[in-house]
């Protein structure tokens, strides 16, 4: 058995950023990853976009955490050269109900504080998006997208820089919580026991199974999991816009939009499908939805353009029918344990609010 100050499980977006706060701040950091590579679920698997913070409940994490990290990223993005670009977006409404909702989203986003933010009639969207058709729109002037593989590597740079280690292909076999330390058992090509004062469960889809592998963890403090799988189609040409195109959220996520990757690329999605286990094939028959969905807001799209591309699974605390849930972020007094933190239902907004959730646990374990 060796010892470390602090483990964290998991190496997407999360668990790095948390890593690199905790070793800015002089911790002694081991990041275990199972993968072979950072970030290969939640992480890789997503519209990597920069959001706003327009759809999350006023105080909510999710509200607080996306502005936040909204403006610590678009600052990061600037200093360390991670390719990114604030497109702008536009929520379209195509009925009257639509139009309805649309005001209470605007109502709501500068509620969070969300800045450049407008509503602009149907006249003058013809003008910025002639091929789209909507009776009025929401514009989010901050919007973006980033390269989330480049900015994992970065955050990873910077945390080994500080002295952390970030170990693939390493999964976390289980633990013991009967001490005010922790024990873990670590498997991998060099399986060993770690001694740690401190170990944060990051570990995304996973972290609902690395909660119940620790001994002595009080069961009644792991959330329930939900699982929604969203695909994604990608568009062959290019498409006619300047701007992201969102229709009016729906229920379980935000809807099949438009979205572009950093070579401008476009692409549709993603929809909402509830599952009961992790499975990322695309269902290329999928496409007959999306092309319903796309013609309400871009009614010119030809026939025969939509090509399955990947798909994601959001971990998530609320199922089917219920609110969305809210990030679950528990320090030792939510855990029971002083050396346990751990994260639950960190899917979207977690890219745009990585660095603020790394700055948020920094202060909740000083």
């Amino acid at each position: 058995m060796f010892k470390i100050d602090t483990v964290v499980v998991g190496a997407g977006v999360i668990g790095l950023a948390v890593a690199r706060a905790l070793s800015l701040r002089g911790r002694e950091v081991l990041v275990l990853e199972r993968h072979d590579r950072v970030g290969q679920e939640t992480s890789s698997r997503n519209s990597e976009v920069v959001h706003a913070g327009l759809y999350y409940p006023p105080g909510s994490l999710k509200a607080r955490l996306c502005v936040e990290g909204r403006h610590a990223l678009y600052r990061y993005c600037i200093e360390r050269g991670v390719p990114h670009r604030r497109y702008g977006k536009l929520v379209v409404a195509t009925s009257r109900d639509e139009e309805v909702a649309l005001q209470a989203l605007y109502e709501r986003a500068a509620t969070n504080g969300v800045e450049d933010i407008e509503l602009i009639s149907g006249a003058r969207l013809k003008e910025m998006e002639p091929e789209l058709r909507a009776t009025a729109a929401l514009l989010s002037g901050t919007t973006g997208i980033v390269d989330g593989h480049a900015l994992m590597l970065s955050l990873q740079g910077d945390a080994e820089n500080a002295g952390a280690t970030v170990q693939c292909r390493v999964p976390l076999l289980g633990g013991n919580l009967d001490s005010p330390s922790i024990r873990l058992r670590v498997g991998g090509d060099e399986a060993a026991e770690i001694e740690t004062e401190l170990l944060i469960n990051a570990g995304g889809l996973g972290a609902w199974n690395v909660s119940r592998s620790l001994e002595g963890l009080d069961p009644d403090s792991i959330p329930p999991r939900h699982l929604a799988k969203g695909s994604y189609f990608a568009l062959s040409g290019r498409a006619p816009f300047e701007h992201l195109i969102y229709p009016v959220p729906v229920a379980g996520g935000l809807g099949v939009h438009l979205t572009f990757d950093i070579g401008g690329q476009a692409r549709f999605g993603p929809d909402v499908e509830w599952v009961e286990k992790i499975d990322y094939t695309v269902d290329p028959t999928g496409a007959a939805a999306f092309y319903d969905a796309i013609r309400r807001y871009w009614p010119g799209l030809p026939d025969g353009v939509l090509a399955p591309a990947y798909s994601g699974i959001r971990p998530c605390v609320a199922g089917p029918g219920e609110p969305p849930g809210d990030f679950v972020i528990q320090g030792p007094k939510q855990t029971g344990h002083p050396s346990y933190v751990a994260l639950y239902g960190i899917g979207s907004p977690g890219l745009t609010a990585a660095l603020a959730i790394g700055g948020h646990l920094a202060k909740l374990i000083r």
